[in-house]
């Protein structure tokens, strides 16, 4: 993942400005620190930290086209470039780079090329024959990408918000899936899925066609010319992620420079349930699989740290980030640039141990829409961040717009959780890879049941967070936080305890406003709180706080034979599978 700052319409463009630009994209130089690189033009600047994945040799940035009256500077990979270099025939191209195209492209389709690009990114490009300039990010937000407003009318984009925040008045995240021109004065979405209406899809369910979709997904961000690897929790959605990189590695040009092996890494207390799962799926594949440990002290150390890296005070992703924030700096100690995570299966296949309750198959959609367009909020500003911290980049295969595309077109009675039929949380997908044939994983690993990964890496790390927090926060300071914060204002110890380190490094309105709010449980929309009245009572983002639902649910309560099911052991749940396959 690299680094990116662009500034606009500079009322100052001095040597000392030119200066002033060069600090704050040092600021960003954690993404990048491979190389940095700044184009002036009066009063325009576009500067790039560099990680180097794809033609580290020469694909330096910023980028130009054939006469450089083009530059772009760019965050992100581009896995269709070669496609889109046989279409571009007539250009000449500088550098081996899969986001030269980008450069190219705009000079021969103007400000419409934006939706060929298949890849994540987001990137601001200048025209220097008229000095109009665009900006955009990629379908689901994957990349991050601020927008920010100087006093002098200068505008300003970056990869993160620490690097404009001192010199704007004004700020805020650019939309996924849009883009921004100086030409059109504003934001415009290019990204036009027929999900994102929200309208209920009635296509009936393929498990191959669903399967050979996210094979193709994994296989395409196998692209790369550095080492990398697979973050493994051994939960369903990152051991499948392994499972089809490592049945697919032999025949991709990686393999010709880092060799057919499979590397997986995983991190949590010890003895928790991700290290003990990931370590058995990486033996059942073969994979060199890194185990890492970290304590509750390590992990509580590293929060201030952890807070600045990813810009937010959500208690969700604080949760997850800091485990994922320590293990990426273990992975970069062994030499590894990219890893291939499993972020956004539980958005499009309502994964989250909450979506038991959906009352129907219509509100069980909308949910997942909802979830998916927050997804750069939270699971993808979590990925995103953890790892750029220490100059990894993570690459989201479920998140492929084909794969989305595909999966949100499925009548989403096939999602819903159906214990009746056999039916547990994405069942749709388990299905779609339980081979008896050629299997990609063991029965009772394909068919766990949902860990988030705040969870996973051992329950008493939430259980030490909140114990720590606890010690931090009076409870007259709980009483009065709607006064010391009147925006989001912070309802637990623990939320309060990470608004107060968030305002030491982003205190000006926009950052807070950049974070989004309102009650959750076990991750879920607000609206679907409405569910369970029983989840008013106990809003917490843990999924153990989904009652009656989770097999270690934070207190018993009346669980019907639902539940009892879903959270059986793996053989009972396979058994109820068996008896109902007929069914299915």
């Amino acid at each position: 993942m690299c680094g990116i700052l662009a500034v606009f319409g500079c009322s100052d463009n001095s040597q000392a400005k030119r200066a002033r630009i060069v600090e704050l994209s040092r600021r960003l130089r954690h993404r990048g620190p491979d190389w940095s690189g700044l184009h002036c033009d009066e009063d325009c600047y576009l500067a790039h930290q560099r990680l180097a994945i794809v033609d580290p040799a020469s694909g330096d940035q910023p980028l130009y086209n054939q006469d450089k009256s083009v530059v772009v500077t760019v965050n992100g990979e581009i896995y269709n470039h070669k496609e889109l270099r046989a279409q571009l025939k007539s250009h000449t191209f500088r550098t081996g780079s899969d986001c030269e195209v980008i450069a190219h492209l705009y000079e021969e389709h103007g400000e419409n090329f934006v939706g060929m690009l298949d890849g994540m990114f987001s990137f601001v490009l200048l025209d220097t024959r008229d000095k109009s300039f665009i900006a955009a990010r990629d379908a689901i937000g994957i990349t991050p990408l601020y927008i920010g407003w100087g006093l002098d009318g200068s505008v300003w984009f970056a990869s993160e918000m620490k690097a404009l925040s001192d010199d704007c008045e004004r700020f805020t995240y650019l939309l996924p899936g849009h883009i921004y021109s100086s030409k059109q004065g504003g934001l415009r979405r290019w990204y036009n899925p027929t999900w994102y209406s929200e309208q209920i899809p009635s296509t009936p369910y393929d498990p191959l066609v669903l399967r050979g979709a996210f094979e193709k997904a994994v296989i395409k961000r196998l692209m790369t010319d550095v080492p990398f690897g697979v973050l493994l929790s051994g939960g369903l959605d990152s051991s499948l992620v392994a499972a089809v990189a490592s049945r697919h590695l032999a025949d991709a040009e990686a393999a010709c420079q880092w060799g057919s092996q499979l590397h997986t890494f995983c991190i949590g207390l010890k003895g928790s349930p991700d290290t003990k799962a990931a370590r058995e799926v990486a033996d059942y594949l073969g994979t060199r699989h890194h185990e890492f440990h970290f304590t509750i002290q390590e992990g509580i150390d590293a929060l201030e740290e952890v807070i600045y890296h990813i810009e937010t005070f959500d208690v969700t992703t604080i949760r997850a980030s800091t485990p994922m924030f320590l293990m990426s700096r273990k992975i970069k100690s062994l030499g590894v640039k990219m890893v291939i995570s499993g972020e956004g299966s539980d958005e499009i296949f309502g994964g989250y141990l909450y979506f038991h309750k959906a009352p129907n198959k219509e509100e069980f959609h909308q949910e997942t829409c909802q979830k998916i367009k927050a997804l750069h909020l939270y699971d993808c500003l979590r990925a995103n961040k953890s790892t750029s911290a220490w100059g990894v980049e993570a690459r989201v295969p479920f998140l492929d717009k084909e794969f989305i595309n595909i999966a949100m077109s499925i009548d989403p009675e096939w999602k819903m959780i159906r214990p009746d039929l056999g039916r547990i949380e994405k069942w749709i997908l388990r299905n779609a890879f339980d081979d008896e044939k050629n299997p990609y994983l063991p029965k009772h690993i394909l068919y766990r049941q949902k860990e988030q990964f705040s969870d996973g890496v051992g329950y008493s790390w939430i259980d030490g967070l909140k114990d720590h927090a606890n010690k931090q926060v009076t409870d007259s300071m709980l009483m009065n936080a709607s006064f010391v914060y009147p925006e989001n204002t912070p309802t637990t110890k623990e939320a309060y305890y990470y608004r107060t380190i968030f305002e030491k490094f982003f205190p000006k309105n926009a950052a807070r406003s950049t974070v989004p709010g309102g009650p959750s449980v076990a991750c879920s929309t607000a609206k679907a709180v409405e569910w369970d009245a029983s989840w008013s009572k106990n809003l917490d983002p843990s999924g153990r706080a989904a009652l009656g639902v989770h097999a270690a649910a934070y207190e018993e309560t009346g669980n019907t034979e639902a539940a009892n099911l879903m959270t059986g052991s793996p053989q009972k749940r396979l058994e109820m599978l068996e008896k109902t396959a007929a069914v299915a």
